[in-house]
C-alpha cells in the first residue's frame, strides 16, 4: 500500500468526457484534466466555441471537440455514436452541460421550464445510461469509473432569484446522483456531484456584473470561486484518492449555502 501523493491523485492516462466543456465551469474542469494527462472530449452546442476551446486546451495535452446539442434525443444519440466510434472505454463522465431560465413566477413559461429540465436532468440521466457500457468496460472496485454531475447550491437552498426551474432541476440532479450511485456501484462506477456557488461563467455573467461586490461581501470566504478551485475538486473526484466515495453532493461555494458572512 502506497500513500504517495503522485499515486493517490494521478489521473494520467484516463479518458474523460466533459459536456458543456467550451466555457465556464466545464472549461475549468476540462483544463484541469487535460493539463494532468487525461484525454478529454468536450461537447458544446456552439460548434465554433467548442472547437476553439479544444484547440486552446490541446496546447497542454489532448482535447477533442465533439459539438452536440445534448438537450435533444437526436443530439445525444449522435454524440454517443461519435464517442463509440473513437473509444472502446471511458473512465470519467462529467455531466456539466446546463441551462437556466429567469422569469417571474406569474410569467414563467412552460417552454423555459421544459428546456431547463431537459438539459439539466433528463440529459444527465440519458447520457449516463447510454454511456454506461463504455464506463463499465475497464471499471473495477480498485479502479472505478467516475460520473461527476454538476449540481448547484441553488439545489441546496432557496435562491433569491426567479430561477424556479433551475433550482428544482439541480435538486433533482443531487437526488439522481444518489440514486445512480447505489444502482451503478456493482458495475464499478462511482457517482458524485459538485454543487458550485458563484463562479465566472456566461450563466452568471449578468448577475456578477450587477452584484459581484454584494455576493463576495456575503460569502464566508469573501470571494467567488476560481478555476483552480473547480479543477481541484474535479481532479480529486476523478483520482484514486476518492475511489471509496460515492453518492456525495459536495458544495464548493466558500460556505455560502450555510449562511452569509458574519
Amino acid at each position: 500500500m502506497s500513500f504517495q501523493i503522485n499515486e493517490l491523485f494521478s489521473v494520467a492516462g484516463k479518458v474523460a468526457i466533459v459536456t458543456g466543456g467550451s466555457r465556464g465551469i466545464g472549461k475549468m474542469i476540462a483544463q484541469g484534466f487535460v493539463e494532468n494527462g487525461v484525454k478529454t472530449y468536450i461537447s458544446a452546442r456552439k460548434a465554433e466555441a467548442c472547437i476553439a476551446t479544444a484547440e486552446e486546451l490541446s496546447a497542454s495535452g489532448s482535447c477533442i471537440a465533439f459539438p452536440a446539442d445534448l438537450s435533444t434525443k437526436e443530439g445525444r444519440d449522435a454524440f454517443v455514436a461519435e464517442i463509440e466510434e473513437q473509444e472502446t472505454s471511458i473512465d470519467i463522465l462529467v455531466n456539466n452541460a446546463g441551462a437556466a431560465w429567469g422569469a417571474t413566477f406569474e410569467e414563467y413559461p412552460d417552454s423555459g421550464y421544459d428546456k431547463v429540465m431537459d438539459i439539466n436532468v433528463k440529459a444527465v440521466f440519458t447520457l449516463t445510461r447510454d454511456l454506461l457500457p463504455l464506463l463499465k468496460q475497464n471499471a473495477s472496485p480498485e479502479d472505478p469509473a467516475r460520473v461527476i454531475n454538476i449540481g448547484s447550491i441553488d439545489g441546496l437552498r432557496v435562491s433569491t432569484q426567479d430561477n424556479f426551474a433551475y433550482g428544482a432541476s439541480k435538486a433533482a440532479v443531487h437526488f439522481l446522483t444518489r440514486n445512480l450511485a447505489v444502482r451503478l456501484a456493482p458495475a464499478g462506477v462511482t457517482v458524485n456531484a459538485i454543487a458550485p456557488g458563484a463562479f465566472e461563467s456566461q450563466m452568471m455573467a449578468y448577475t456578477l456584473s450587477k452584484f459581484q461586490d454584494k455576493i463576495e461581501n456575503e460569502n464566508p470566504l469573501g470571494r467567488i470561486g476560481r478555476p483552480t478551485d473547480m479543477a481541484g475538486l474535479a481532479l480529486y473526484l476523478a483520482s484514486p484518492a476518492s475511489k471509496y466515495m460515492t453518492g456525495q453532493v459536495i458544495a464548493i461555494d466558500g460556505g455560502r449555502h450555510l449562511g452569509a458572512r458574519q
